[in-house]
């Protein structure tokens, strides 16, 4: 598969993001978000999702919206799409190069996830690839005020850490949390499944 290669330098801190980088589970979700918008008379094409990665759920809205004339309710949107993705969680499997990875570092420094999900999702997503409590923090994007591509949710994860950030490494999938990790100042790993 060859998710990652394993940083030489050891940091204070390691902040994972959740869906794309602990489980794969980018794909589930399109499903649910085609399935949604399939629902409703609209489109998202698999690229623009995966360019996506990383955005809140009702700011993926408000872009499919302004890129293809549609007037959906980006709240109402967002949370079938969530519900459709929970019932498809059985399909969910962890990502072993990265989820191993993270037990490993756990042993000598402090472990976060920072998601762009909403906490439910994240929680559940977590305990189906069997880490229900093996993460101390855990910020997802109802917790700042902007999401990826800014930095405000790795920085808070940082903050809860208390690692300062420049002693933070962050495990990422998408460009959006890429880019909200270069404006974090924290050095970052991409995990590329596909």
């Amino acid at each position: 598969m060859g998710a990652f290669v394993p940083p030489a330098k050891r940091y204070s801190g390691y902040i994972f993001d959740c869906d794309g980088t602990l489980a794969d589970s980018m794909p589930i979700h399109y499903l649910a978000w085609d399935l949604t918008i399939r629902q409703l008379g609209g489109q998202f094409p698999e690229d623009l999702f995966y360019s996506l990665g990383g955005v809140p759920s009702t700011e993926i809205v408000r872009i499919l919206n302004t890129k293809f004339g549609s007037h959906l309710d980006p709240q109402m949107v967002a949370d079938k799409k969530e519900r459709l993705y929970l019932e498809k969680l059985e399909l969910v499997r962890p990502i072993v190069e990265v989820t191993q990875f993270a037990r490993e570092v756990a042993q000598f420094a402090k472990v976060s996830v920072a998601s762009g999900g909403i906490f439910t999702a994240v929680t559940r997503t977590l305990e189906a690839i069997g880490f229900a409590n093996d993460f101390q923090f855990l910020v997802t994007n109802e917790d700042v005020q902007r999401g990826k591509p800014f930095p405000d949710i790795f920085l808070e994860a940082a903050r809860r850490m208390r690692v300062d950030f420049s002693d933070c490494l962050v495990f990422e999938d998408s460009p959006s949390g890429i880019e909200a990790a270069k404006a974090a100042g924290m050095d970052y790993v991409l995990v590329k499944i596909r």
